[in-house]
């Protein structure tokens, strides 16, 4: 096993011809995919990693120079497919990863087919004509109750941010890959997150993108999934699904599965 792969814990399942490669998002890990492989490993290679700083990885490999930046996460995933040697695949993204995924995708268009991004955002602010459903004084207040009770924080945000019921098993999962992350890192990557601004670089987004969004997210609303349909170079789609919260393949796979399988079987252009 190389050296970046090792790093961040990535697998490999299945032996199909095409690649799937699963990218999880904030606050959670690889795990957050469980209901999803099982209706992808008998048909596809599916590469899971983990991104640095995830509770999963070794808190000394984390660069706070590094991963101040999204590009940061950009290189990690590109040297995976590298190392992998990974030609070309449909990228899966959760969240910021979808974000991340467009990114690389600028400087090697080559190597992904296509994005199917999952709750993505590329500013979470808000901004003249722009809605992305956080004032700073929001963002403030979530910065500083991290810093203040990381522990707190986690059982108050997790169910905030899955939906639903408190008690739900999804919850319970969230808070527990939530809480692994070291405090002083999980602030760290919370605020290169929520201050980020990636709307200038989608007109670069060339690769096919299928943008998937829940009705009612937390951090992401549906005029986001619009907003990035607009503004990607290249050919997109958007679906709203009848979902609840942020980590919908978690909390709603019933819902969300059969979509996903949908948009990784189905090509824009044909």
């Amino acid at each position: 096993m190389g050296i970046v792969e090792e790093a961040h814990n990535a697998k490999i399942l299945g032996s199909g011809e095409q690649v799937i490669v699963l990218a999880h998002g904030f606050g959670t890990d690889q795990s957050v995919w469980k209901h999803l492989i099982p209706h992808i490993v008998d048909e596809y290679k599916v590469i899971l990693y983990d991104n640095m700083g995830a509770g999963t990885t070794n808190p000394d490999y984390f660069d706070f120079n590094r991963y101040s930046s999204l590009e940061g996460y950009a290189y990690d995933l590109l040297a995976i497919l590298e190392e992998l040697k990974v030609e070309s695949c449909i990228l899966v993204a959760h969240s910021v990863s979808g974000i991340i995924g467009a990114i690389a995708s600028i400087s090697r268009p080559d190597l992904f087919s296509k994005i199917v991004m999952l709750s993505a955002s590329p500013r979470y602010l808000n901004d003249v004509d722009y809605y992305g459903g956080f004032e700073q004084e929001d963002l403030d207040q979530l910065f500083e109750a991290m810093q203040n009770n990381y522990k707190a924080w986690c059982s108050g945000f997790a169910p905030l941010a899955v939906g639903g019921d408190m008690d739900s098993v999804a919850v319970q999962e969230f808070s527990r890959t939530l809480f692994n992350m070291r405090p002083d890192i999980a602030l760290s990557v919370a605020q290169n997150i929520f201050q980020s601004d990636m709307r200038s670089i989608l007109h670069m987004v060339t690769v096919p993108c299928h943008i998937l969004q829940s009705m009612k997210d937390l951090a992401v609303p549906v005029v986001v999934a619009e907003y990035l349909h607009q503004n990607l170079g290249g050919e997109s789609i958007v679906e709203v699904m009848s979902s609840d919260g942020h980590l919908p393949q978690l909390s709603s796979p019933d819902i969300v599965i059969p979509v996903l399988l949908k948009h990784i079987r189905y090509n824009i252009a044909s």
